[in-house]
């Protein structure tokens, strides 16, 4: 039997709000980065038909034009859309122990709060940061900079759909 080898694609899309302000700081080589976490929440029916909730809380890492966008624009309560990749870090703590934790490394982040750096002017222009931040402001669901399964293209997507 040949080997089959599936495609690999670490993709994470979530909403929610930030449950703390970010922690800004910058590495040993001053590279800006950025941590919080957010609150996710899920509203199901259980056995007897009643509504329940279930949160969940995702620790968020943005590095570089994106750290310092969220630096600037995000605060406790804050409500975001977040698109990345799982990752996982490990270290080794004072005790002589090893540690690990998953989080997402952010790519694109969309602001959902209304009052941002616009005032409030209902321009959206600003309601967006992405790691390869470029003057043109445009931005694509995939970035296209690391991702090794395939690229979106949305207007193929729409053809597709009319089938």
């Amino acid at each position: 039997m040949a080997d089959l080898k599936m495609p690999e694609l670490n993709y994470v899309l979530i909403v929610g709000n930030l449950t703390k302000d970010p922690i800004f700081r910058t590495t040993s080589n001053n590279t800006p980065v950025v941590n919080f976490s957010m609150a996710s929440n899920r509203r199901y029916k259980d056995r007897n038909n009643s509504w329940q909730e279930d949160v969940c809380y995702i620790g968020i890492v943005a590095w570089n034009k994106l750290a310092e966008s969220c630096h600037e624009r995000l605060h406790k309560g804050s409500a975001v859309l977040v698109e990345g990749e799982l990752q996982t870090r490990n270290w080794r703590t004072e005790d002589g122990s090893f540690r690990s934790i998953l989080e997402v490394k952010a790519r694109r982040i969309q602001f959902l709060n209304k009052n941002g750096r616009n005032g409030g002017n209902g321009s959206h222009d600003d309601d967006y940061a992405s790691e390869d931040l470029d003057d043109d402001d445009s931005f694509e669901l995939f970035d296209g900079s690391d991702d090794t399964f395939f690229s979106f293209d949305t207007e193929r997507l729409s053809d597709v759909n009319k089938d």
